[in-house]
């Protein structure tokens, strides 16, 4: 099996932490400060099992067209592949892995 060197972009980064943060808001009363910091944690070390247990996938959503996917339960990543570097440039979340139509945004 190849090792590889992985760099994650803080686009990635910023959207796990956002999720976790905004769960954190919304549910401040039975979500607690440590399982936020696990969750997020947890997120990033799946990311280290891009190639490795998670699987090289076609993009669903035509905003990673051109990248590859790998998918845990929760969280789908677009990275692309250059010699020994993998590079994480984007995150989302399960419940938000759908198009996105600007113009409905609009309104």
């Amino acid at each position: 099996m190849m090792k590889y060197r992985y760099k994650i972009k803080p686009l990635a980064q910023r959207k796990i932490r956002s999720f976790y943060y905004n769960v954190a808001k919304k549910y401040k009363h039975t979500y607690s400060k440590w399982l936020m910091y696990k969750n997020i944690d947890d997120a990033v070390d799946a990311m280290f099992q891009i190639e490795r247990t998670l699987l090289r996938r076609e993009p669903t959503i035509s905003q990673w067209e051109g990248y590859h996917m790998a998918n845990t339960d929760t969280w789908y990543f677009a990275y692309t592949i250059e010699g020994d570097t993998i590079t994480i440039v984007d995150a989302c979340h399960a419940q938000n892995m759908h198009e996105e139509f600007p113009e409905v945004r609009k309104r």
